[in-house]
C-alpha cells in the first residue's frame, strides 16, 4: 500500500478503498438478487434472465404511472381530473381496445423474433418516456398519444412474456409457480420503483420519464441476453378462440380442425369468462376509487392516506395472491377459481352493504388477491388442457383478452356517479356475471375430470 511521508495510507490509496467500500453493498446486493432469480434451476433454464427482465420492465412502467398520476390527476382539481382522465381513457383506452386484438395475431407471425419483439417494446416505450417527458409539466395534447404508445407496448411484451415462459421452464417446475416468481419479482420492483418515482417527481415533474428511459434501454439489452430458445417456434400453430374448418382450394371443407380453444374442453374457456370478470373488477375498482377516495375520503383520514391506503391493500393482496398460487401450484385450478369468485362475490357484497374504510380496504385487497390467483390458475389449465403446439399462442390471445376486460372495468367506472355503496354494488355486478358465466361449468369439470386433447 502506498505510504505518504508520514508513513499514512496516500489519498489515492484512501480514495481507492473508499470506492470499494462503496461498491461493496450494491454488488452484494446484486449477488443475492442473482441467487434469488436463479434458484430452483431458473439460471440454468434461463428463467432467472426473464424474471430479472421483468422486474426492470415493472419498474419501469411504475415510474411512467408516477409521472402521468402526478399530470393527468394530482396536479388540478378532482371536477377536472376527472375529464383529464376522461381524454386519457377516451385517446388511449378506446385505441387500445381496438388494436388488442391485433397483438397477439401479429406477435404469431414473428415466433423466431421473440427477444428482438421484446427488445423492440422496451426501446419504443424509452423513446416515447423522452416524448412525455417534454409534455408532462404542461399536461399537453400530445401526452395522450405517447401514453397510448407507451400502453399498446407494455401489452405487446406482457403477450409475448406469456407466450415466452413455456419456453424458459426449469425441470420439475409447474407453469404457474415459474409465472407467480416472474410476477413476484414485478410486484417486488413496482414497489421499489414507486417511491424511487416519487423521488424523482420533487426534482421535477419530468425526472420520473428519464428514469424510465434508463430503465427501458437496460430491458433492451436484457432483452437480447435471453436464452435464444425462446425464439424457436418448433411444433407451434396459432391458436384460435374458435374452431375453424379450413377450406382445400377447391372449396371444400379437409377433415382436420385447426386447433383452438374451444377444442381443448370447457375448463380453459370457463376460465378465460371467470378472468375476465376478476379483471374488469380490477379495472373498476382502479378508477373509480381513485376519483371516490380523493373526493369523499375515508372518515377521518385525508384523501392522500385513503388512496395511499387502498392502494396499498391492491399491492399487498396482489402479492399475497402470487404467493399463494405458488404455493397451490396445479392443485385443482377449477376450484380455485371458483373460490376466488364467489370470495370476491361475498366481500363485493359485504362492502356494498357495509361501505367504510374497512369493507373498502378489504375489496381492494381481495380484488389483488383473486386477480392473482385467477390467473395463475388459468396458466394452470393452458398447461394442462391446450395442446403444446397451440400452447404458446394461446397464452399471447388469453393476455389480450385480459387486458381488454381490465379496459371495459375502467370505462365503466368513469361512466359512474361518485356514490360508494353504487360502485360497490357495481363491483359486485361484475363479479356475479364471472359466477354465472363460470362456476358451475368449472365445477362440472372438476367433477367430471378433463381428458387431456389430441391434436389430428
Amino acid at each position: 500500500m502506498p505510504l505518504d511521508k508520514l508513513g499514512k495510507p496516500s489519498r489515492g490509496s484512501r480514495a481507492r478503498r473508499l470506492a470499494r467500500g462503496l461498491r461493496r453493498p450494491p454488488a452484494a446486493l446484486a449477488r443475492r438478487v442473482r441467487r434469488a432469480t436463479h434458484a430452483g434451476g431458473a439460471g440454468e433454464s434461463g428463467l432467472g434472465r426473464l424474471i430479472e427482465l421483468h422486474a426492470v420492465n415493472s419498474a419501469g412502467d411504475m415510474l411512467i404511472t408516477v409521472a402521468l398520476a402526478s399530470t393527468v390527476f394530482f396536479s388540478v382539481p378532482t371536477g377536472e381530473a376527472r375529464g383529464r382522465v376522461a381524454l386519457y381513457l377516451a385517446v388511449t383506452m378506446a385505441p387500445f381496445a381496438l388494436l388488442a386484438p391485433v397483438i397477439g395475431p401479429l406477435l404469431d407471425r414473428v415466433p423466431h423474433g421473440r427477444r428482438a419483439a421484446m427488445a423492440a417494446a422496451m426501446l419504443a416505450r424509452a423513446l416515447l418516456a423522452l416524448t412525455m417527458a417534454g409534455a408532462v409539466a404542461t399536461g399537453g395534447l400530445e401526452l395522450y398519444p405517447a401514453a397510448l404508445g407507451v400502453l399498446v407496448s407494455s401489452k405487446a411484451y406482457g403477450v409475448v412474456r406469456s407466450a415466452v415462459v413455456p419456453r424458459l421452464l426449469p425441470p420439475r417446475v409447474w407453469l404457474v409457480k415459474a409465472n407467480s416468481r416472474v410476477t413476484l419479482a414485478g410486484l417486488l420492483a413496482t414497489g421499489a420503483a414507486a417511491p424511487a418515482g416519487a423521488a424523482l417527481h420533487a426534482l421535477g415533474a419530468r425526472w420520473p420519464l428519464y428514469g424510465a428511459c434508463a430503465l427501458f434501454l437496460l430491458g433492451t439489452f436484457l432483452s437480447f441476453s435471453l436464452d435464444p430458445k425462446v425464439d424457436s417456434a418448433k411444433g407451434e400453430r396459432p391458436a384460435r378462440l374458435a374452431r375453424t374448418a379450413p377450406t382445400d382450394g377447391a372449396g371444400e371443407e379437409r377433415r382436420a380442425e385447426r386447433p383452438g380453444l374451444r377444442t381443448v374442453g370447457v375448463s380453459v374457456v370457463s376460465a378465460l369468462c371467470a378472468n375476465s370478470a376478476l379483471r374488469a373488477l380490477s379495472g373498476f375498482l382502479t378508477f373509480f376509487l381513485a376519483f371516490l377516495l380523493r373526493e369523499h375520503p375515508f372518515d377521518g383520514l385525508s384523501a392522500a392516506v385513503s388512496l395511499g391506503l387502498a392502494g396499498v391493500a391492491a399491492g399487498g393482496g396482489n402479492a399475497l395472491g402470487t404467493a399463494l398460487g405458488a404455493w397451490l401450484r396445479a392443485r385443482a385450478p377449477e376450484v380455485i377459481i371458483t373460490a376466488a369468485l364467489l370470495g370476491a362475490l361475498a366481500v363485493a357484497l359485504a362492502a356494498a352493504v357495509l361501505y367504510g374504510t374497512a369493507a373498502v380496504t378489504a375489496l381492494a385487497a381481495t380484488a389483488g388477491i383473486v386477480q392473482a390467483l385467477g390467473k395463475l390458475s388459468l396458466d394452470a389449465l393452458i398447461q394442462r388442457d391446450v395442446p403444446e403446439q397451440v400452447r404458446t399462442s394461446a397464452f399471447a390471445r388469453s393476455e389480450t383478452l385480459m387486458q381488454m376486460s381490465w379496459v371495459a372495468g375502467g370505462a365503466l367506472a368513469m361512466a359512474l356517479p361518485l356514490a360508494g355503496r353504487l360502485g360497490m354494488g357495481v363491483a359486485a355486478g361484475l363479479v356475479a356475471v364471472g359466477v354465472g358465466t363460470a362456476v358451475r361449468r368449472l365445477l362440472g369439470a372438476a367433477r367430471r375430470g378433463t381428458p387431456h386433447p389430441r391434436v389430428t
